[in-house]
């Protein structure tokens, strides 16, 4: 099967002994930072992956310390894209102290008003956040094209893996579903055409993960942006998609319509040469369909291999763009047909 086999790994814990050994470690590295020492971390929040954030109040200002466990993450491209964005002049958490062998940062503080809080709290917001998000957008993929060479790529390999995901995870593990040879055959096609699509785009610096759980609303330089970690240099409209087909909030077609052409009517004219209007739309589409299908993919896994549960709820929202995406694109459409569950069958 050309779009791989995800290896089914047991459920990944860290038990409880050992995140209490860590917060010990983690304040003890506190308490030799000048800036922050006798600070005591409190639980600021933590994420799909191995990371914990605590909050330090030093005074009137407040830090972040980023708790990553060596055996299962990396720090070091957190550092060096955290470099790239400030160099971009883009509101992200600079590093302020590193302890790259324990796992161990100390970064600065962005806040908490998270973008999804805002938009669920207040709709009417949406279009000047919005705004702010796709014009941050615009100046990282610009002022990012001298990174982007530095960054691992977005090849076939990671594109193929991710679509793996949701074959195993969701369809296999959740779902209980096998395909029969003429169905695999269909969903390699699928996946074929999704992988062309990302391709064939310009290759630009993108985020990979920028949506409303990883933006914060700040009273300058909005948004402040968070979980860069995973940037790659990937397809023109991976972000895009990621901002505006969000997997924990959703917006009617038209509007989302209206966003992503407010993006491409102010990409410099040399892209838009590059690429039409038309194609643009169809680059974007189907980069969506990869990214939901990807992501409906991690949330099944987070649940079954990291007891994560809570993320099952996302997936008939981001399952629901693929539906009513389908019978406009027919090429991917007709492939994906058996894996295009309704969306309340990913739910059980």
């Amino acid at each position: 099967m050309r779009c791989f086999n995800a290896l089914r790994r047991t459920h990944i814990n860290i038990p409880k002994a050992a995140r209490d050994a860590r917060l010990a470690a983690l304040k003890d590295w506190i308490n030799s930072i000048d800036t922050v020492a006798g600070c005591e971390p409190t639980p600021a929040s933590g994420d799909a992956s191995f990371r914990r954030y605590f909050r330090l109040q030093a005074g009137a200002e407040n830090f972040i310390a980023m708790d990553a466990p060596p055996e299962q993450e990396d720090c070091l491209p957190f550092v060096r894209v955290a470099g790239y964005f400030e160099a971009m002049r883009l509101n992200a958490p600079r590093v302020i102290e590193a302890n790259l062998d324990d796992g161990f940062l100390l970064l600065s503080d962005l806040g908490t008003r998270l973008y999804l809080d805002e938009l669920r709290h207040d709709p009417d917001s949406s279009d000047g956040l919005y705004a702010d998000a796709i014009s941050a957008l615009l100046t990282m993929q610009r002022r990012g094209a001298v990174y982007q060479a530095s960054l691992p790529p977005y090849d076939e390999k990671l594109l193929q893996f991710e679509l793996s995901l949701f074959h195993d995870w969701l369809c296999g593990e959740h779902l209980g579903l096998s395909f029969s040879a003429s169905e695999e055959a269909a969903w390699n096609a699928c996946c074929d055409v999704l992988v062309d699509n990302a391709l064939h785009q310009p290759q630009v610096f993108v985020h990979r993960d920028y949506h409303s759980r990883n933006l914060m609303l700040t009273s300058e330089n909005n948004p402040g942006i968070l979980d860069f970690q995973d940037a790659v240099e990937g397809p023109l409209t991976y972000d895009l998609v990621s901002l505006l087909k969000d997997c924990y909030v959703r917006w009617p077609a038209e509007q989302v319509r209206q966003w992503a052409l407010e993006f491409y009517r102010a990409l410099d004219q040399s892209m838009r040469e590059r690429v039409d209007e038309i194609r643009f739309r169809r680059y974007f589409e189907l980069m969506g369909v990869q990214r939901h299908v990807k992501a409906a993919g991690i949330f099944a896994r987070l649940n079954h291999r990291d007891g994560k549960a809570a993320y099952l709820a996302d997936i008939p929202r981001t399952l629901s763009y693929i539906v009513e995406l389908g019978p406009h694109y027919r090429d991917c459409h007709d492939s994906c047909r058996r894996t295009r569950r309704t969306p309340a069958a990913a739910d059980r």
